[in-house]
């Protein structure tokens, strides 16, 4: 019989492999090199629950951003993960020098809940067509003209100047509806990981949207207080404990100081 501490870590990793494809638009210079990949390791409470990895390259003339994750093995008996979410953006130029997002994609299987769905992005006419390929549905939405899809929108706060106690705010498209969604910019923390020690500047997304810790509890990411921002690690309470996304291995991440 499944314990109530398995219970819990079942639905709350589920929710860190989406957390983790949460964040991006840009409106300043790259920060971070093309192609970059960051990989990461989930626990519960301290013990690993799952993999996850993100990717950025560089794709005929357009970026590609996926985010990859899956559950430990240990785990995949109870709740088997394993989601693909990806985004394309067009060429990007000032002021959006990253591009905007054309097409964004998702296929995620997280123990009996399986999605399939896409959002393709028209900024002339300012609305996105969202196919829901289960469901076999499509809709038609009003967007601004700077809205971003669950996984593009990270990248932004790895591009701008982050200023301690300022808010920042970003358009989120989850694939339902429209999200203008506040980041808080919190303080400066020097943190100790397996890679080494990091000066950061941590964040807080006040989240909103389903499927990505709505109301579930506080969530915080813990940037390199540099020019190329990498996540070396995200955190959210939940309501007992906590689910951790640590920095393990990459190609690249800022010099240790």
């Amino acid at each position: 019989m499944i314990t109530m501490t398995a219970r819990i870590c079942m639905i709350m990793v589920g929710a860190a492999f989406v957390a983790l494809t949460f964040f991006c638009p840009a409106d300043t210079a790259s920060a971070f090199p093309v192609p970059e990949r960051l990989e990461f390791e989930l626990s519960y409470s301290g013990v690993t629950a799952g993999s996850a990895v993100q990717e950025v390259r560089q794709v005929g003339g357009e970026i590609q951003i996926l985010s990859t994750a899956k559950s430990a093995d240990w785990l995949r008996f109870f709740f088997p993960v394993d989601d693909r979410i990806e985004s394309f953006l067009t060429s990007g130029a000032p002021p959006l020098h990253i591009g905007s997002p054309r097409l964004y994609q998702e296929r995620k299987n997280e123990g009996r809940t399986h999605t399939h769905r896409e959002a393709r992005f028209d900024r002339q006419k300012l609305e996105v067509t969202t196919t829901d390929h289960r469901k076999n549905e499509e809709k038609k939405q009003a967007i601004t003209k700077r809205t971003y899809d669950t996984l593009s929108s990270f990248f932004y706060f790895r591009t701008i100047p982050l200023q301690v106690g300022t808010s920042y705010f970003i358009d989120i498209f989850d694939c339902k509806r429209l999200w203008n969604t506040e980041v808080k910019v919190l303080r400066r923390e020097e943190l100790v990981t397996p890679l080494g020690r990091f000066k950061t500047i941590v964040i807080q997304p006040l989240l909103k949207s389903e499927g990505i810790f709505a109301r579930t509890g506080d969530m915080f990411i813990w940037l390199t207080d540099d020019e190329r921002r990498i996540p070396v690690q995200m955190k959210s309470k939940v309501i007992v404990g906590s689910i951790t996304a640590t920095l393990v291995r990459g190609n690249y991440w800022p010099d240790k100081k």
